[in-house]
């Protein structure tokens, strides 16, 4: 690959995949050391003694809750921010089984005496290289429900990560669900699609090349989904969380695979003066015909 020819946008999704994959396993190896939750390598967990290592339950304390809040706000700095407070929940997946009642009630009335200023966001940088990714297939697809498809459904991924981050378990069980159904799902959803547009585009002969490393991936989030409910129903948490960690590192590897494609094309945003008696674009072509015949 010739770094000469390649489009800085290219470093957009691996930077998004490094950086949050990176700062998760900060956030783990944190919790792990403050023995705030078992290690992913543990044998079985004792009650009552530490949590499972989900990602939501690792970043919950100080300091780890620290650097989980800024991985978030790097990870969603390409959205369309907007800035507000919230009251700052305790996040988990299953509390009723992770967590004494005592302990619990002494973090619900902390949760509600602690406020901080949030970074939310309506967008994410998963969103952002979703529209490119529909922008730079759009010329090139003959019917384009394939692609639309693909745009809608990482939109409803993206929202439902919102309402992860926003309405915790202990805070709202049923919208918390929604989150998690609507990130998964419509994510796996979205793999698949990009998949299958990837092999079908063949942008620059190198459909294959990467089609089939997504292919193999999308197969891989899919059954990581589904052990993911299966652990879950049966409260075999231990190994739902090293599911769920294969998970996330899945979808992030996946978004890191754009920049192959990426590297061929080049972003711009256009800016142009309003003309109240603007000509219409046959009007356009028709001058330029005309200014092209007169050349010659």
């Amino acid at each position: 690959m010739d770094g000469k020819k390649c489009s800085v946008w290219m470093f957009l999704p691996l930077v998004f995949t490094v950086f949050t994959s990176a700062g998760l396993w900060i956030v783990y190896f944190i919790a792990v050391e403050d023995d705030k939750i078992f290690p992913l390598n543990s044998a079985e967990r004792k009650p009552g003694v530490k949590h499972a290592p989900y990602i939501s339950i690792a970043g919950d304390e100080p300091p780890a809750s620290c650097v989980f809040s800024q991985v978030m706000n790097m990870a969603a700095f390409l959205g369309k921010g907007k800035t507000y407070r919230i009251p700052w929940k305790i996040k988990g997946d299953d509390w009723s089984n992770l967590l004494h009642r005592q302990n619990l009630t002494w973090f619900r009335k902390l949760s509600m005496r602690e406020t901080r200023s949030l970074g939310g966001t309506r967008g994410s940088a998963a969103l952002v290289v979703a529209v490119l990714r529909f922008i730079q297939l759009k010329p090139k697809v003959l019917n384009p429900w394939l692609n639309i498809s693909g745009l809608v459904a990482l939109c409803l991924a993206s929202f439902g990560m919102t309402l992860l981050g926003n309405f915790q378990l202990t805070n709202d069980e049923e919208i918390h669900n929604v989150g998690t159904s609507l990130t998964f799902g419509f994510g796996t959803l979205t793999c698949w699609i990009q998949a299958a547009l990837t092999l079908k585009v063949n942008i620059k002969n190198e459909g294959r090349k990467v089609g089939i490393p997504r292919v193999v991936l999308s197969a891989s989030i899919t059954l990581c989904v589904v052990l993911y409910f299966i652990l879950m129903a049966q409260g075999i948490h231990m190994y739902a969380a090293r599911v769920q960690w294969g998970l996330v590192m899945c979808f992030l590897s996946y978004f890191g695979t754009f920049a192959v494609e990426f590297r061929h094309y080049r972003y711009e945003i256009v800016c142009s003066e309003y003309q109240e008696n603007f000509l219409s674009f046959s009007e356009s072509l028709s001058e330029a015909s005309e200014y092209q015949t007169d050349q010659v």
